[in-house]
């Protein structure tokens, strides 16, 4: 029996496939997506796939069926099947951190089983389910009273990451679903401005605090959390009453408990549980009083779709590996650095943000799962945001730069607040953006275009070339019928499990963050830098000279 994937990651530049691939993309070196769909009028059909509530157009990519054949094939070699049964299993697919990577069992229903160390681990997901929907009930139905036995009108999240991003997202996006009475805010940044604007909207009677922290430890989560707890103390709570006002998410019960938070009011979260991965859990609280329990389990029930999806559809009919597929042969290939996301949907304009986490910090690694060397590409920079606001901005970078950029359009058939012919122009402009990306103008187009409207010839000289547009450029299509609970679920576990294949690819482990420690580290002596009286001094000349800086301004 072969080894799991993760302890003996395979270099793939050294596999048959990718070798195909690599003559493959000289052949593609003339390939023209405009001449493409002019020679098969059942492109569309041949490169567009239909599940979960979502439409999946990827016919505007630069490939023939023989590309994604050559792709499937190296999914196939790398082990990709053996790796997505590895997933789902509770093996230790983060090999750095020795742990089980299992998310997708958050979102499985009642009755099936899950084993991790022999223990199924399903009846304590439905416990905090459960638990979930009796603190969500009675906030709902004013059943919670805070200390002067007001009903809760604000909950306050109070994280970071993957305790932020995610939660924030969901919510901004089902916003059309929201439960009236309670309002749903976020806290993360450490700077004072953002906490002193939120708290200037609050009443301490009337607001609960949920601290989002698996350690309870964060540091940025801990000083917001501890800059609450002084708020409401001073606007009249008192200690014996933060049981009240304070919920917690997290697994270090006794740091809560000492913070003043009743244990009956701590949410667990598992070591199995990647905090950008972690909406499905606990950390979802503000989603589900937000939108109510119901609609949280919609949006478990999308996201378990597409994982079914991820699990049974053959590759070629798979859309997270196709999509994924799609990205190695841009970053590998055609040496792609970023990739855009667009979303034509103004309660999905922090959708970019969550995914900039899930992706590149799960992908953006250097070394293999076995610490070997990469010598290649990893994850690309993700950037984008929404449309079509992109369009006057940034979107000529896309259009007439010099750089390869491939791009995802996301986009909903029905709008959520539908406005005269407003959506109707939304998505008019979502799929023309994605056309004029595909078919670009011609020199000949142009100079055709300037002689009618009567331009002279030394005139069409002169302007001809600033508005010839290459086209070719390379994006898929995704439509949602609607922002629902149950598609949301789905296209937030679409990209996920994107990502995930990837990382299977790369070799890389998609469930680890050790880049982002460095910093955190460094944080303590620079801060020590800052305050004491005699600090050390700092490792080079920049960081000390800043240091300088700071501290004269204060002094002075």
């Amino acid at each position: 029996m072969s080894q799991p994937y993760y302890l003996k990651p395979k270099d793939v530049t050294q596999l048959i496939s990718w070798s195909a691939l690599t003559d493959h993309f000289q052949e593609m070196q003339r390939f023209d997506m405009r001449q493409a769909f002019a020679d098969d009028t059942n492109r569309f059909d041949a490169f567009s796939l239909e599940g979960c509530g979502l439409l999946f157009d990827y016919s505007k990519n630069l490939i023939t069926d023989k590309t994604i054949k050559l792709l499937v094939e190296l999914a196939k070699e790398v082990g990709l099947t053996a790796a997505r049964t590895d997933l789902f299993s509770g093996k230790l697919v983060n090999a750095s951190e020795k742990r089980a990577a299992l998310h997708t069992a958050l979102r499985r229903p009642y009755g099936d089983k899950v084993f991790m160390d022999g223990v199924d681990i399903m009846p304590e997901v439905h416990k905090v389910l459960h638990q979930m929907t009796e603190l969500v009930n009675r906030i709902h139905n004013n059943l919670w009273r805070g200390y002067t036995e007001k009903a809760i009108t604000d909950v306050v999240n109070i994280g970071i990451g993957g305790s932020f991003l995610g939660p924030m997202l969901v919510s901004e996006g089902l916003l059309p679903f929201a439960q009236k009475g309670v309002t749903c805010h976020y806290l993360a940044n450490i700077d004072g401005s953002e906490f002193k604007g939120l708290v200037n909207k609050l009443n301490a009677e009337t607001t609960l605090f949920i601290v989002s922290s698996k350690s309870f430890g964060t540091l940025e989560t801990l000083k917001n959390a501890q800059a609450a707890r002084g708020w409401f103390l001073a606007k009249g709570g008192e200690e014996k009453d933060l049981a009240r006002h304070f919920i917690a998410v997290s697994s270090n019960v006794k740091a809560a408990v000492e913070f003043g938070i009743a244990e009956e009011n701590i949410f667990p979260i598992w070591d199995w549980v990647g905090g950008r991965y972690s909406l499905w859990s606990a950390i979802g609280l503000p989603i589900a009083l937000s939108v109510g329990m119901s609609n949280f389990k919609e949006l478990l029930a999308g996201a378990y779709m597409m994982d079914q999806h991820f699990l049974t559809a053959p590759f070629e009919k798979n859309m997270p590996v196709l999509m994924a597929l799609l990205g190695v042969w841009y970053s590998n290939f055609f040496n792609a650095q970023t990739h855009a996301v667009l979303p034509y949907d103004h309660n999905l304009r922090d959708f970019v943000r969550h995914l900039q986490q899930l992706d590149m910090e799960s992908n953006g690694k250097r070394v293999r799962q076995d610490g070997s060397v990469l010598d290649i590409n990893s994850g690309p920079v993700l950037w984008g945001g929404v449309g079509c606001n992109g369009q006057h901005a940034y979107h000529q970078l896309l259009h007439q730069g010099t750089r390869f950029i491939s791009a995802d359009f996301i986009v909903p058939v029905v709008s959520a607040n539908p406005l005269n012919d407003h959506h109707q122009w939304l998505y008019a402009n979502c799929l023309s953006q994605s056309q004029a990306l595909m078919l670009g103008k011609t020199r000949q187009q142009v100079e055709e275009e300037l002689a009618i409207k009567g331009y002279s010839v030394d005139e069409i000289e002169r302007l001809a070339p600033h508005k010839v547009i290459p086209g070719n450029r390379p994006s898929n299509t995704i439509v949602l019928d609607r922002v629902s609970p149950r598609s949301l679920g789905a296209l937030v576990a679409l990209y996920e499990h994107k990502v995930f294949v990837q990382s299977v690819i790369w070799g890389i482990n998609a469930f680890d963050q050790w880049g982002v420690e460095l910093g955190k580290e460094l944080g303590v002596s620079v801060y020590k830098g800052l305050t004491e009286y005699q600090p050390d001094k700092a490792e080079d000349a920049s960081t000390q000279g800043l240091i300088n800086y700071f501290r004269n301004l204060h002094r002075g």
